[in-house]
């Protein structure tokens, strides 16, 4: 092949399939119809030797070729975006929309700062927000239900930070701990938490799907320890009001105690074992890291953390241990 005779355009369409893993998603973004979609990549593919994409029955896939291809590709393409119609962004003026998924206890810690910045910067801009009931946002993502998922999403974060080819990107926005929760005048309140009598107590769990196994189970069976989960609930919400007026105790990250709403009936207490950090992630498309739209609320959302901690009602919780 010579580059001389290789139409770009084809590196174009190329891009937008790599970027939304299917024909159908990336004919309608090009404004093109599928079949011109699918005999662009016909001809690059006889360009270039190679079959860069693999139909699936969820799209298509990228063969290792496509994946080492595309970073310069689409590095290229922004150097010539950027070139040809500079960015020119006034929030102030902006009109968009942008539809974010979260867990209930993450909006309340995020959105109330988010929205006193939108209501001062940017009146033009709406949220919409979708519930959040799985660790694994992506195929929202995907799809396009979302613009944007903030959360905790372990298996997420760890699979993109060595995976290549993936059209999701992400970013890591906070890091805390995971304490014990349970009322102020619990019976576990007034005594130290050993290992013998946290796994006594009964325990809620915070749980998406309502599978009554998770991160602290898989902790405890490494040491040869169970708990017995009496009740999952899939709200925070809902947990500092069941943990508030009952026996039962249950694990939150640190941060997330206050947006319960309950933050004066309980009180925290380490874990009389390890956790890993909780990580507080942001992930969007790949069809959006360029929208300087989308760039503004993800700078802000960056910027948000310490203001966030600063203004969010009991943040810091009283607690027995601390």
């Amino acid at each position: 092949m010579s580059f001389l005779t290789l139409d770009l355009n084809l590196l174009r369409v190329f891009d937008a399939v790599m970027t939304e893993q299917n024909l159908t998603r990336a004919a309608g973004h090009l404004a093109m119809t599928q079949p011109a979609v699918s005999n662009a990549i016909k001809r690059l593919r006889e360009s270039l030797g190679d079959e860069l994409l693999i139909r699936t029955a969820y799209g298509v896939k990228p063969t290792p070729r496509a994946e080492s291809l595309w970073p310069s590709v689409r590095s290229a393409l922004a150097s010539l975006e950027a070139a040809v119609a500079p960015e020119t962004f006034d929030v102030s003026a902006a009109h968009a929309t942008f539809r974010m998924a979260m867990a209930d206890a993450t909006a309340a810690f995020w959105l109330p700062a988010l929205m006193r910045s939108i209501e001062n910067e940017a009146p033009g801009v709406n949220v919409r927000m979708v519930p959040l009931t799985t660790r694994e946002p992506r195929p929202m993502l995907l799809r396009g239900d979302i613009d944007l998922a903030v959360g905790f999403f372990p298996g997420v974060a760890a699979q993109l930070s060595y995976e290549t080819g993936s059209p999701i990107r992400h970013e890591r926005l906070y890091s805390g701990h995971y304490v014990c929760v349970m009322r102020r005048d619990h019976p576990l309140s007034k005594v130290d938490l050993t290992l013998d009598n946290y796994c006594a107590a009964n325990h809620l769990l915070v749980s998406f799907s309502g599978r009554a196994h998770g991160l602290v189970d898989e902790a405890l069976a490494q040491i040869q320890r169970e708990r017995r989960i009496l009740l999952t609930v899939n709200q925070f919400f809902t947990a500092g009001r069941v943990v508030a007026n009952s026996d039962l105790i249950t694990v939150l990250p640190r941060h997330l105690i206050a947006s319960t709403g309950m933050t004066d009936a309980l009180i925290s207490k380490e874990l009389p074992f390890q956790l890993p950090a909780v990580h507080l992630d942001m992930l969007w498309h790949e069809r959006d890291a360029r929208s300087p739209a989308h760039k503004w609320l993800r700078r802000h959302l960056e910027g948000m953390n310490s203001v966030a901690q600063r203004t969010a009602p009991g943040t810091a919780p009283r607690s027995d241990t601390y």
